[in-house]
């Protein structure tokens, strides 16, 4: 496999070295001197642009990352990112969320729908052609869509050139720089174990987020291609995968102070976004998500707990919100402890000290600082209204089903290279893929209340921010309460078969169809097209001022940065390592499964299973358990820099051997995204050995221990 090296990223000078700090670019591994932090191979062997090394087993899944830990494509990630694909297979009949799901053999391998993988294969960086398309005196929404144009043009062209490949360009720094990723994508996956939901799942809420954790979060798929080795959508026909490399796993594991390094497609982090945006998350956008997300999480929970219909279906709705709103409340709680708003705005006020020092840096960013806070204060006046306007669709899977197939019926009127991107020809297929999932899942109780309370929510916006189409509906809560009844009970999108007949029809086809669902979307479908121009003339000016942020904070603090994380392929290395979160307080970094048993009780998500309990008590834990702790390790802690994304990250060792799989971040943590320190920022993993003992001990799936090369006598 060949890679090509990315030439703005191999003149980086990056931030003095700090030990543990990081999401390096693969590229600049070889300044990184990882030899004397501990590591016992070359860096080729993590990363080499002309052959097979380690990040050729790393994949994409979803929003996640997996392995591959054998020849056969069989894939480890954690149990939360194959959530939605066990929920999807499962039914009251077989609650796979609940029990688990074992195939014994290849035939038994359910399909995990909707779900594919990406493995990278090269990279090369395009900011010289994408800005090509910036031309002096573009207003901010022409800048945006010139630039969202070119990039189009660059994939199109990249995947005519790669047939059977997938192209996608990463924005590195906002305005500034931008890097084509070609990948493979297969579309065949399937799962072969998920343990019980009170093991992958154990302690559910109370413990996320938090240390010390006892979650076996892990699950196994496999992934398959059809006869010929390329990627096809499931067949009986297609074959196991053949990964040109998997992960050689060591059921030894880690102890205490070890050496170890994490390969993965970390989400987004924002460490380059300045005080303005800090401060408008802080004290605007997370604590309204949070607080909305709140909200409904108690009331799913109260309808799961009357209805196992309820229960099935709203599950994963409920496990991402929760996550969400939990991360958000950490990360609030972090930046109020760090007082880091404070921090920017004072760091930035010596930059425009810095700035107007020169003549030539005041002419060029003079007024960089108070631009920002003006585009940050128009978002901010926005705020409840845009926030109106977005949990109205998150409130009804069926609403947003019917303004999706409002937008498409527009969008594919265009030619494919002017369409928006879910409605371009190469992604339309995953498009329906989604809306099919998502339409399975649906709870009418739930759509009705959530969107009665978001439309009584829109009643109450002040008359400057009135929502043209919802308007004649008045403002009286039992007449919305009403109107909202009847377009669920008449609406034939409950129908999933007749949903997607109409996905990509013409307007005047939806029209026809007299559905008062598609009616009063075709009535908002407007607004929201508004909306979204909105924020590309606002990105449009953001992109054009980080551009200018960036290249002065670099003059300022003569070095240049690592460009914050976008769910493209980074390292990150540290140590297995406690943590003192607060006075007289000091974590370990490893738990056992004696601290399962201390929590182990009759209630959801703690009631771990007998046969599991019994086999610890028998002190059965085959070659699996710890020589210093005299138990099965559970969970792992260390000090490396990881944010969402990295869930179902390889933990390696110093040999690049499989040792954990990465599932959270400790609560001081969350604040990661913004900032990282040494003294509080651990991440958290799922043990390799908790992992082998529950597949085979508890799980009886031996012959994945065997497929990995390990025995588990």
């Amino acid at each position: 496999m060949k890679k090509a090296f990315l030439p703005f990223l191999l003149t980086l000078l990056l931030f003095p070295l700090r030990a543990d700090e990081g999401m390096w670019p693969l590229s600049e591994l070889h300044k990184l001197d990882l030899r004397s932090k501990g590591l016992q191979i070359d860096s080729q062997e993590i990363y080499n642009p002309q052959g097979v090394s380690l990040i050729d087993g790393i994949v994409q899944l979803g929003g996640c990352t997996g392995s591959f830990v054998s020849s056969e494509g069989l894939i480890v990630t954690n149990h939360h990112c194959a959530f939605g694909a066990v929920q999807a297979a499962s039914s009251q009949e077989k609650d796979y969320v609940s029990d688990g799901f074992t195939a014994t053999s290849r035939r038994e391998e359910i399909p995990a729908k909707g779900y594919t993988v990406r493995i990278t294969e090269s990279y090369r960086d395009v900011s010289a052609q994408v800005l090509k398309a910036v031309k002096t005196g573009m207003s901010p929404l022409a800048r945006t869509k010139a630039v969202e144009k070119r990039i189009k043009e660059i994939v199109a062209d990249a995947e005519k050139k790669n047939p059977g490949k997938r192209a996608e360009v990463a924005e590195m720094f906002s305005g500034k720089s931008y890097v084509l990723f070609l990948y493979t994508y297969l579309k065949d996956l399937r799962l072969v174990y998920v343990p019980p939901r009170s093991i992958g799942e154990f302690a559910g809420e109370d413990d996320n987020w938090v240390w010390p954790r006892h979650t076996g979060d892990f699950s196994f798929l496999r992934a398959y291609v059809a006869p010929n080795g390329e990627a096809a959508e499931f067949s009986d026909k297609n074959i196991p995968y053949k990964p040109r490399k998997f992960l050689k796993v060591n059921p030894k594991g880690v102890e205490e102070g070890d050496f170890t390094f994490i390969l993965g497609y970390p989400g987004r982090t924002y460490r380059h976004m300045g005080a303005a945006y800090l401060s408008y998350e802080e004290e605007v956008r997370m604590p309204t998500s949070a607080q909305l997300s709140e909200s409904w999480i108690a009331q799913m929970e109260e309808m799961s707990s009357k209805n196992p219909e309820a229960a099935l279906k709203l599950s994963s709705r409920i496990k991402g919100l929760a996550n969400g709103s939990k991360n958000y409340r950490g990360k609030l709680a972090g930046l109020q402890r760090l007082g880091l708003v404070k921090k920017w705005r004072e760091d930035e006020k010596r930059l425009q000290e810095f700035i107007l020092a020169s003549p030539e840096r005041k002419r060029l960013y003079g007024s960089l600082l108070q631009d920002l806070e003006n585009v940050y204060s128009e978002i901010r006046n926005q705020s409840d209204y845009t926030s109106t306007l977005d949990s109205l669709l998150r409130s009804s899977t069926l609403l947003s089903t019917a303004l999706s197939l409002q937008e498409a019926a527009a969008e594919r009127a265009k030619p494919d290279i002017e369409r928006d991107g879910p409605y371009m020809d190469r992604n339309f297929p995953r498009l329906r893929a989604g809306l099919e999932l998502s339409l399975k899942n649906v709870y009418l109780p739930a759509e009705e209340t959530f969107l009665t309370e978001r439309l009584i929510k829109a009643a109450s916006l002040p008359s400057s921010q009135t929502i043209p189409a919802l308007a004649p509906l008045g403002k009286d809560p039992d007449a919305l309460k009403a109107f909202v009844s009847k377009v669920i009970r008449e609406t034939r999108l409950k129908d999933p078969v007749f949903a997607l007949k109409l996905l990509g029809q013409p307007p005047e086809l939806l029209t026809k169809q007299r559905d008062p669902l598609l009616q009063l979307a075709g009535a908002l479908y407007p607004t929201y097209k508004k909306l979204k121009e909105t924020r590309q003339k606002q990105n449009g000016e953001l992109d054009t001022l980080y551009a200018k942020f960036i290249d002065v904070r670099m003059e300022w603090m003569k070095r240049d940065f690592v460009p914050d994380a976008n769910s493209t392929l980074r390292f990150t290395y540290g140590r297995i390592r406690g943590y003192s979160p607060r006075n007289a307080v000091t974590y370990e970094p490893l738990t056992t499964f004696a601290g399962v048993v201390e929590k182990t009780a009759e209630k959801p998500f703690y009631n771990t299973p007998a046969k599991a309990v019994e086999l610890w008590k028998a002190k059965d834990f085959g070659p699996f358990a710890s020589s210093k702790l005299k138990d099965i390790p559970v969970a792992m802690l260390y000090d490396m820099d990881t944010t969402g994304g990295n869930s179902g990250s390889p933990v390696l060792d110093a040999k690049g051997e499989l040792v954990g799989i990465n599932f959270d971040r400790a609560w001081e943590a969350t604040v990661n995204d913004y900032a990282w320190s040494s003294l509080y920022s651990r991440s958290i993993a799922v043990d390799i050995r908790y992992v082998l003992w529950v597949t085979s001990r508890v799980g009886g799936a031996n012959n994945l221990l065997e497929e990995m090369g390990v025995t588990g006598n």
